[in-house]
């Protein structure tokens, strides 16, 4: 996004960024809430950027599965994001914001399972990464399909179909959902290289292993590992 010397902003331009943002007083919305508050959330969406092309596009979590999926913050650094990034990179920040918090991870993760219990939320996983291999051999995961995947949480439909669980993450997916191609609702059907997948999510699933090290004491109220991936 650049501005002419009239002024006039071109948001096609990359010259200053591949990952534009943009921000406006809430009074810009007309229906905002004066009070600046919102009520409890029905549901709850964690964004994540696969670069690997094994995640599912939307997983449903059990509470143990939103608190460890939240602890662990995977996403890959995207071009546009970080100054000398040029291609995605694993990366895995507690929270999905390790450098703003002031207490210690577990803190926000227990708070997480509480509330959402007592509330009866929903949670979700949705990746926005890739389909059909890792970055270099796959594609991005399509708007279309990302939308349809949000729609479907926000109306409720994803509760109506079957679901089935994937392999090393255990997560749960839909066979079918409104506007999404099936093949790309379970990853490994997505690839071409069946085995070139498995080695694949083992790997990543490794990584998920050893980054939640960090977070495994004697004291924990309840093993966060078991609602993890295994190998």
């Amino acid at each position: 996004m650049v501005a002419d010397n009239n002024g006039v902003i071109d948001f096609d331009s990359d010259k200053k960024t591949e990952n534009t943002r943009v921000s406006y007083p809430i009074e810009h919305i007309d229906n905002h809430d004066p009070s600046l508050k919102g009520g409890h959330p029905q549901n709850i969406i964690f964004l994540t950027c696969d670069a690997f092309g094994v995640l599912p596009p939307v997983s449903k979590l059990t509470k143990e599965q939103a608190m460890y999926y939240f602890l662990s913050g995977y996403t890959a650094k995207v071009a546009g994001t970080e100054r000398g990034v040029t291609e995605p990179r694993a990366t895995f920040s507690s929270c999905f914001g390790e450098a703003f918090l002031p207490l210690h991870p577990t803190a926000y993760a227990k708070l997480l399972g509480e509330k959402m219990e007592k509330h009866n939320v929903n949670a979700y996983l949705v990746n926005t990464g890739w389909v059909g291999g890792g970055y270099g051999v796959g594609s991005r995961m399509s708007i279309k399909a990302t939308r349809a995947c949000i729609d479907a949480i926000l109306d409720g439909s994803i509760n109506t179909v079957e679901f089935d669980q994937t392999r090393w993450f255990r997560l749960n997916i839909p066979k079918t959902l409104p506007g999404v191609d099936s093949t790309l609702l379970n990853p490994r059907n997505a690839w071409t290289d069946k085995e070139g997948f498995d080695q694949t999510a083992n790997k990543l699933a490794g990584m998920f292993i050893e980054n939640f090290k960090k977070y495994t004491t004697e004291n924990d109220d309840f093993d966060y590992t078991k609602a993890g991936p295994q190998v």
